[in-house]
């Protein structure tokens, strides 16, 4: 018997009770974002004004850095996405088929960053950005290598369940012994294998790097959070509007994940 069989189960009223408890304590502070950018200022009232100036593009030449930083962030998020799944995708697979005792080690060393602060992390990469600046230049792309690390924990756990799923083994053994090279093995067997798993390691990266604010500001890049606090000095509504832009994106991206896996699971089945 095992130590968790005489537990019961939480009832389906104790379940609903904690999502709706963890539900409130999500969106009162959403639900606040929101009112504060529905004030009309000492006039008193509501209108959607702000919302309209954003959804609209009207901001004018004042808010010109906002529309960079975005540009800037979606760029280091294409650009993360693609380092993490070139770098990350082949080393795993590598493991898995061949070198299974590193097992181990990669999950740890993949693992690790999530435990390191952010702020201690910065100052370990400025040296190394002090040589990256003088090897390819300061560009806010650069700032990929950092982010490559700090989602390595996610897109890991994200690809690494997806593997588990598979027979890697059995599948690489057919190709091989139907003549594909292992490049077409890769590309044309094991990848539209991994697909839900490389769909939700991309979708993750692009939620951590939109809302990353800490190696930005101290290695002293442009991204969307450092101009959010440029912003906010100015016009703080107009600050808190795209903020929430911001989460409702990462919010959407988590659901398309979600749909990703259970379209996945139909099929399976």
């Amino acid at each position: 018997m095992s130590a968790g069989a005489g537990i019961p189960a939480p009832s389906a009223l104790a379940r609903r009770s904690i999502l709706a408890v963890v539900g409130v304590l999500f969106a009162i502070p959403l639900v606040a974002m929101v009112e504060f950018t529905l004030r009309r200022g000492l006039e008193g009232g509501y209108d959607l004004s702000r919302w309209i100036t954003v959804l609209t593009g009207d901001l004018g030449p004042a808010y010109r850095p906002l529309g960079q930083a975005i540009g800037n962030s979606l760029a280091l998020a294409a650009v993360t996405v693609l380092v993490v799944l070139v770098l990350l995708v082949p080393t795993m697979v590598l493991v898995q088929l061949r070198l299974p005792r590193l097992r181990r080690a990669l999950e740890f060393v993949c693992l690790l960053p999530i435990s390191i602060p952010a702020i201690v992390l910065v100052v370990g990469l400025a040296p190394v950005y002090s040589v990256v600046v003088r090897l390819v230049g300061s560009g806010v792309w650069t700032l990929a290598f950092a982010y490559g690390i700090i989602v390595l924990p996610f897109a890991y756990r994200a690809v690494q369940s997806n593997l588990e799923a598979l027979d890697l083994a059995t599948l690489t053994e057919a190709a091989r012994s139907l003549g594909a090279s292992w490049p077409v093995v890769i590309v044309r067997v094991l990848l539209p294998n991994l697909r839900r798993g490389l769909l939700a390691a991309g979708f993750i990266s692009i939620a951590v790097v939109l809302g990353e604010f800490t190696i930005a500001s101290l290695l002293n890049r442009q991204n969307l959070q450092t101009a959010l606090v440029v912003v906010s000095k100015d016009d703080p509504y107009i600050a808190v509007v795209l903020a929430l832009l911001a989460l409702l994106l990462a919010f959407v991206l988590l659901l398309a994940i979600g749909r990703v896996g259970r379209g996945r699971t139909r099929k399976e089945s």
